[in-house]
């Protein structure tokens, strides 16, 4: 393919990639605070924490990930400037020793970020799938 002096290349800007990418994210994210909820399951005072919904924060303009890092300079994180989606503390019946935490309820919403990050990850390879079929590359 024959690339114009400072033409961008042709795929190199797909919203539908970066969706699939915040998608995934965001059930990252919110698979870790459930986590961190189950955890502190038995812990006295704890009070069980959410992340704001992915339509919330989408429809709001969108926001660009920080990707996670395991070292200083991994996968270029110090050039990005993105920001954790919002969590917030949620308000919950307790338990007598002051904890706010459902099993059942978390565990529900276990099985919805599964869902969320399965979703994401189908919006990606039936992505790549039309790409590779449109350049005659299945």
């Amino acid at each position: 393919m024959k690339r114009i002096e400072g033409e961008a290349p042709m795929f190199s800007d797909l919203n539908v990639f970066k969706l699939a990418h915040a998608v995934a994210t965001h059930a990252g994210q919110r698979q870790a605070v459930i986590a961190r909820n189950l955890a502190n399951a038995d812990t006295p005072g704890y009070q069980p924490r959410e992340i704001e919904a992915f339509q919330a924060a989408y429809s709001q303009g969108g926001r660009r990930m920080r990707m996670s890092a395991t070292r200083e300079g991994h996968m270029n994180v110090e050039a990005q400037d993105g920001q954790a989606w919002a969590e917030y503390t949620l308000e919950s019946r307790q338990d007598a020793n002051g904890n706010g935490v459902s099993l059942e309820e978390e565990m529900l919403k276990a099985v919805d970020v599964k869902r969320q990050h399965d979703r994401a990850l189908a919006i990606y390879r039936s992505s790549l799938t039309i790409l590779r079929t449109s350049i005659g590359k299945v």
